[in-house]
């Protein structure tokens, strides 16, 4: 088969690979058909992930056809079409059964992580993948659903609610504020209304996707490389201050934007994956009675997202931009890779 393979920072390639197997009962091996790019895999690329090591197959959002299944496998069969879950869970560790699935203890060979895919394990990008556990990390794909929505469910639709929505603790009435409005940020802008926000202020230097915010329910849009970027935002809360701060881009800059425009007992949730170090100015911030949440995504609530996606109230379609074939992976690459340029938020790539 062929694969989108790491060679280390800055070297990837669309080339042939053995097939995977199934290693344990409860694996399945998927006929890959659409999966796409996260900017995850942009950060791998820079060498921001060292557990990443040359020889990965990258990718861990998709959506296929089970071709093979596993002896303990019991939710599934050979034919059936699934989501796949970018965080893989046992369903019986003390974190599965708190709801943690981003810390499944597994078997793995890592303790207490439950990204693997495309990450210390082969990933989606890919013409064929082995998912483990596969009762509890896969998501059968409701009759009518596309592929373009359910991929979308793979990931960002889920941490945008889950890291920047609920551990932002996002409130009836609040107004949130959203730095980055890539496709994690429009996702946590798109589920913000789920929890009752009534203004939701878009955050980012690029002006076309602050325009696509509206369409995702952004009230407000300010561009962040103006001077006065900070004096907008607290002109639209009487200067007191957003209640919710969502990071979703993952560098230094805007997590301390973040620290700056939330009320005192407000709430700066980081979403997203940094690969640097971040000033925390502690000594200004503890009087302020803020709260600061991060984390990985648990994907506790694609269940519930994927009924409101089927139900045509989240367009998830919508966050589909660009389209390719696995022949152009790497065209692919580069287009995620220039958002700015090609106003690309998320590419889809078939395997049709």
């Amino acid at each position: 088969m062929k694969a989108l393979v790491y060679g280390g920072p800055g070297l990837k390639e669309w080339k042939e690979v053995p097939n995977p197997k199934l290693e344990k009962p409860t694996d399945v091996i998927i006929k890959v058909e659409t999966t796409t790019i996260c900017g995850t895999d942009l950060h791998i690329l820079k060498g921001d992930v060292p557990a990443v090591t040359v020889g990965r197959i990258l990718g861990h959002e998709g959506v296929g056809t089970i071709t093979e299944v596993g002896s303990s496998v019991a939710n599934f069969k050979v034919g059936d079409r699934v989501i796949i879950s970018c965080i893989k869970s046992c369903g019986s560790c003390i974190n599965c059964k708190d709801g943690l699935y981003s810390h499944c203890l597994g078997d793995e060979g890592v303790s207490g992580l439950g990204w693997v895919l495309g990450h210390l394990i082969d990933g989606t990008q890919a013409e064929y993948v082995r998912i483990p556990y596969a009762d509890n990390s896969l998501h059968k794909m409701p009759a009518g659903t596309t592929d373009v929505e359910g991929v979308m469910l793979s990931d960002i639709l889920p941490t945008g609610f889950e890291m920047g929505v609920q551990y932002g603790a996002v409130k009836p009435g609040d107004v949130v504020a959203v730095i980055g409005t890539g496709p994690v940020g429009l996702a946590a802008i798109a589920t913000a209304s789920l929890y009752g926000a009534a203004r939701v202020i878009a955050i980012d230097l690029d002006t076309n996707r602050l325009e696509k915010s509206r369409e995702f329910g952004a009230t407000d849009t300010v561009v962040s490389g103006q001077d006065n970027w900070k004096k907008e935002v607290m002109a639209m809360t009487d200067g007191a201050g957003v209640d919710v701060a969502i990071e979703a881009v993952g560098v230094p800059l805007t997590f301390e934007m973040a620290t700056q425009i939330v009320r005192p007992g407000g709430h700066v949730a980081n979403v997203g994956v940094h690969g640097k170090p971040v000033s925390l100015e502690l000594q200004n911030l503890w009087i302020q009675n803020i709260s600061i949440s991060m984390g990985l995504v648990n994907t506790n609530t694609t269940p519930l997202l994927l009924k409101l996606v089927t139900g045509k109230k989240i367009r998830a379609e919508k966050f589909a931009t660009h389209f390719f074939t696995f022949d152009q992976f790497i065209e692919a690459y580069d287009t995620f890779g220039r958002a700015a340029e090609t106003k690309a938020l998320k590419v889809v790539i078939t395997n049709k």
